[in-house]
């Protein structure tokens, strides 16, 4: 049962809800919608709301929930604001996410802003309830549009003041248009692949290098595609017996063993790893050589250094291979 204290806070909670705190959540929902919905999430929208969810809209709701009243700050400092402490909020959670099993990944980045933004908003309306209405902060959209179509449409001002207040309004539009542009389409940078090996781990350590033949061994190859395209790839792995004349400075490749291809898709500024098992059978071989192709790829004619240098990329971890047990 209610106490007298907390019926008229149920009865204004349910006939006011704040216009700002409302918009922050919708704005939340739906960067939701236009990262995971498959119409939206290829569309510009991604970009516009995926920015304002990193640079702005936390900070609001955090600075909403700090400064529930209208005197605490005016509207110029909570922007200001707004930006500052998303700025700083968002590098923070990242920060505790990477030390969580779920790591710095889009979807627990996006779930963890979602719940401070909206558990900020939550707490900002339940503190903006417990002040009288007249002290509430709230944003004054109504008279803001009253303001500004007063002052363009003014009869008594002259018609110089009317062109120069148009002007002024296109001038904002066209600024905040040309913003959204240059976020929305950025300008190419450099076009790279990343291509690595990593431990069974995960990490860049412990490589399989002094094993028995026959045994079992695992790497995880990594493809990082920032080529602004969508990228099938080609990977080759192959066994080499190779020495190394120190007198001349030179390599010998004296017997190549190839061991798998296979196919692998990446969009562009993304990156898949595969868990990748081998097996030596052969004592012989000193060198396990990793090829990426891109669009490219030579026919089976091309071997050995002539190979490796058609390559898009290439590694390679020089291995010990011991007799069997």
């Amino acid at each position: 049962m209610e106490t007298p204290e907390e019926q008229p806070l149920i009865a204004q909670a349910a006939g006011e809800i704040p216009g700002d705190l409302v918009a922050v959540a919708a704005a939340t929902v739906a960067t939701l919608a236009c990262v995971y919905v498959p119409i939206l999430n290829e569309t510009f929208l991604r970009i516009v709301f995926g920015v304002a969810m990193v640079l702005f809209i936390p900070g609001y709701a955090l600075i909403a929930a700090l400064f529930p009243a209208r005197d605490d700050l005016d509207g110029i400092e909570r922007v200001a604001l707004s930006f500052g402490l998303s700025i700083a909020a968002v590098p923070l959670i990242g920060l505790g996410l990477n030390y969580t099993p779920w790591g710095i990944r889009l979807d627990p980045i996006l779930a963890s802003l979602t719940l401070f933004t909206l558990a900020m908003a939550g707490i900002a309306w339940y503190r903006r309830l417990l002040l009288p209405p007249a002290d509430r902060f709230r944003v004054p959209a109504r008279e803001m549009a009253a303001a500004a179509w007063a002052e363009l449409y003014d009869p008594e001002a002259s018609r110089l003041d009317r062109a120069l207040s148009v002007i002024l309004v296109i001038s904002i539009v066209a600024a905040a248009a040309t913003t959204v542009y240059v976020i929305v389409v950025p300008k190419e940078g450099e076009h790279f692949t990343e291509f690595y090996i990593l431990g069974p781990g995960g990490k860049a350590a412990d490589y399989p290098t002094d094993f028995p033949a026959g045994s079992i061994q695992t790497v995880i190859i990594g493809v990082g595609n920032h080529e602004y395209r969508n990228i099938t790839y080609t990977i080759e792995t192959h066994l080499l017996n190779q020495t190394f004349d120190t007198r001349t400075n030179t390599s010998t490749i004296h017997a190549v063993e190839p061991l798998e291809r296979f196919s692998l898709t990446v969009p562009h500024n993304e990156t898949r790893e595969v868990i990748w098992n081998f097996t030596v059978a052969s004592t012989d071989y000193n060198r396990l050589e990793f090829l990426l192709f891109n669009e490219t790829v030579p026919d089976d004619s091309v071997t050995g250094s002539d190979r490796i240098n058609a390559s898009y990329r290439d590694l390679h971890l020089w291995i010990r291979v011991r007799p069997p047990a």
